[in-house]
């Protein structure tokens, strides 16, 4: 029988007789499930009225308001599931991941670890410590967690993006590299890591590979603006302001309203000798100035500067 046939037959059996719990159980889950779930909470909830201790019940009432990004009632939730069944480590975990979500880094942490002293090879929750120490700046903890990840399932491409991204920021990119490379050898089409191993090439001088890293990126996902930024300074570092030029204006073609790109295409139209181009791009990344990272008062400068 097909799920939504299924939920029309408890719906009709709840009509007959809607003290028919197992049947308003079922039929929670499967409105669950299957999308529905602000029709699950409401069935889910008036079975608590019933069934008041009830861990199982509130752990899904958790993860309704958790799809919801009603992160303090999801909290509550796996709370009261955890008090009615402690030794359930599944509502440690979802709790965990919504104290994150609420930038309770210190009680997620507490959460995972309660579920690593259960079951120790739990490669999900070692990464989600690691984020937690990421969030709160402690990379050398973050790091030392993703690798626990890696070690248990090497084939966590989030894992080593996050191991990579920790590397590049402690200075060793090499073992960044490795890291980005792990992940392209994961998901060939994961644009994130063509971007950071084009950074680091960028970094090192290495111009044709960040171009071809960042061609690579801008593929998979046109609307990487760092990636525009950093491609347009490639070219204008070499000298090459026409290439650096029709860079600008594919960027312009996905980011109309970007203030940092009118900024870069107005310096390199400066170098070309273009004026009048100049000063309508510094103009218009004046208009843009809430997406732009440069002080409005050095493009005022710069505009008296060509006016005169």
């Amino acid at each position: 029988m097909a799920k939504l046939d299924k939920i029309q037959e408890l719906q009709e059996i709840l009509q007959e007789d809607s003290e028919n719990f197992q049947a308003r159980r079922e039929l929670a889950v499967l409105l669950l499930d299957n999308g529905f779930t602000k029709e699950a909470l409401q069935h889910f909830l008036w079975l608590t009225k019933y069934f008041s201790e009830d861990s199982k019940l509130f752990y899904n009432i958790g993860i309704v308001y958790e799809k919801l990004k009603k992160f303090d009632k999801a909290k509550e939730a796996y709370k009261k599931a955890i008090e009615y069944a402690p030794e359930e480590t599944d509502a440690y975990y979802n709790l965990g991941l919504v104290y994150t979500e609420l930038k309770e880094y210190e009680n997620g942490i507490e959460c995972f670890e309660r579920v690593l002293q259960k079951d120790i090879d739990d490669s999900n929750s070692y990464f989600n410590l690691g984020i937690c120490y990421l969030k709160k700046g402690d990379l050398v903890s973050a790091m030392m967690n993703f690798q626990s990840t890696l070690d248990l399932n090497n084939e966590d491409l989030y894992a080593h993006f996050y191991l990579g991204n920790i590397l590049k920021e402690m200075g060793d990119s090499q073992a960044a590299s490795e890291q980005f490379q792990k992940v392209l050898e994961i998901s060939p089409d994961y644009s994130w890591a063509y971007y950071n191993l084009a950074v680091i090439d960028f970094e090192n001088g290495f111009y044709e590979e960040a171009v071809y890293k960042l061609e690579q990126s801008l593929k998979y996902n046109p609307k990487d603006l760092e990636a525009y930024i950093n491609y347009i300074k490639i070219m204008a570092k070499q000298g090459l302001y026409d290439s650096a030029k029709e860079i600008a204006e594919r960027a312009i073609a996905e980011f109309s309203d970007a203030g940092d790109i009118y900024y870069l295409e107005a310096q390199i139209d400066k170098k070309l000798g273009n004026l009048d181009d100049c000063r309508k791009e510094l103009n218009l990344a004046m208009q843009y100035s809430d997406k732009l990272s440069v002080p409005q008062k050095r493009i005022l400068d710069e505009l008296e500067e060509i006016s005169d």
